[in-house]
């Protein structure tokens, strides 16, 4: 009997031990000062475009310069035929003498006849013959000066110069093209830095900006500058500021049109680069922050998983407000400081305890000039 007793008993398994509570990262609740602000969507312009036109006609003889460098002010761009234009200035200066010679010949005519006519020796109408002859030699005079400046005027158009400093385009027309004063276009000259950035603003956008005072008091502005983003992500390294916004609303569009210049002394920046400005628009007070990735959304309700002081989890239902880089601002429903779960949430229910494990703040990282998810990208 007792051998029996004693083999059902070593029969028996021990209990196995309680599961081990489920780890999860945390990452604790933080309080910040954070600028609210938008991006708005637009393009680069020189601050100077200027097009380079042929003023005269003629065929193209040279091109001094090198496509997409930078060119000088006043230094040769393109030159024109000058042969033409060296003989009309001949032909023009030899017809201004020839005008002059026949001055001094009508006025000797008339400082002769004048005694003349006054002692009746010759008739008084030869003598107004004479006077009349003399104006119109003066006359002609005067012509053949405008006549003379003027080729030497289209003498002086046959070279072509950049008018600004700044970065040349591609050249419309080659060596050995026909040019038509003024209607030709030849070349585009942009001064970069500083360079311009336009971006269409959309009407709810600008009350926003307007109620706020952040068209009329620019304090802001110069605080925390604004921002371009540029197509690959990059944030331009150099901040600008706001130029202007343009006075009436296109009724087709519902836009206003805005202006940013930004300085450009590397050159990065080129005409006609899209990219994203970005403007702060407020400030919040002492913001509640917490990870995106810590946020669940059901059916347009967000809510968290807390971890208690105990190591408890608690399910908190919060209200979102704007997003700050990875961070989401949330108005009610954690306080600074609670831990909340942004990794291993599929793994917990509410009071369930937990091994939670600390994970570095990506709010210790923000910055004024973080972006804004909610941001309206306007002027697409």
């Amino acid at each position: 009997m007792i051998c029996l007793v004693l083999a059902a008993a070593c029969s028996k398994k021990e209990a196995p031990p309680p599961p081990a509570p489920p780890e999860v990262q945390v990452a604790e609740v933080t309080q910040n000062d954070v600028p609210i602000s938008i991006e708005l969507v637009g393009s680069t312009f020189g601050s100077e475009d200027v097009e380079i036109r042929a003023r005269i006609e003629g065929y193209l003889v040279s091109m001094n310069f090198t496509e997409g460098s930078f060119v000088k002010k006043g230094q040769l761009l393109y030159r024109i035929d000058p042969q033409p234009f060296e003989a009309a200035l001949a032909e023009a200066s030899a017809n201004l003498s020839t005008a002059r010679a026949r001055v001094d010949k009508t006025n000797n005519d008339v400082a002769r006849l004048t005694p003349l006519a006054k002692q009746q020796a010759v008739s008084q109408q030869e003598l107004d013959n004479a006077v009349s002859a003399q104006e119109a030699a003066q006359a002609q005079v005067a012509a053949y000066e405008a006549k003379l400046a003027k080729t030497k005027l289209d003498l002086a158009y046959t070279t072509i110069t950049s008018p600004i400093d700044g970065l040349i385009g591609t050249t419309q027309k080659k060596v050995g093209s026909l040019v038509s004063g003024g209607e030709t276009l030849l070349n585009t000259v942009s001064q970069i830095n500083p360079i311009l950035f336009r971006c269409a603003i959309a009407e709810a956008e600008y009350l926003r900006l307007a109620r706020r005072g952040a068209v009329r008091d620019k304090s802001q502005n110069q605080k925390f500058g604004v921002e371009l983003i540029l197509a690959d992500g990059s944030l331009h390294p150099h901040k600008g500021r706001l130029d202007s916004i343009e006075r009436a609303v296109d009724p087709t569009t519902g836009t206003l049109s805005g202006q940013f210049s930004f300085p450009n002394p590397e050159r990065i920046l080129r005409p006609s680069q899209y990219g994203r400005a970005r403007i702060v628009t407020d400030v919040k007070q002492g913001a509640v922050l917490v990870p995106q990735r810590a946020v669940q959304e059901i059916q347009g309700l967000y809510s968290v998983m807390v971890v208690k002081p105990d190591d408890t989890v608690e399910h908190r239902m919060v209200k979102v407000g704007e997003r700050i880089g990875n961070l989401w601002l949330i108005d009610p429903g954690v306080k600074p400081g609670e831990k909340v779960i942004v990794e291993g949430i599929q793994k917990v229910r509410p009071g369930v305890k937990v091994n939670a494990k600390m994970e570095k703040s990506e709010a210790g990282s923000l910055s004024h000039n973080a972006p804004t998810d909610s941001n309206l990208k306007t002027g697409k």
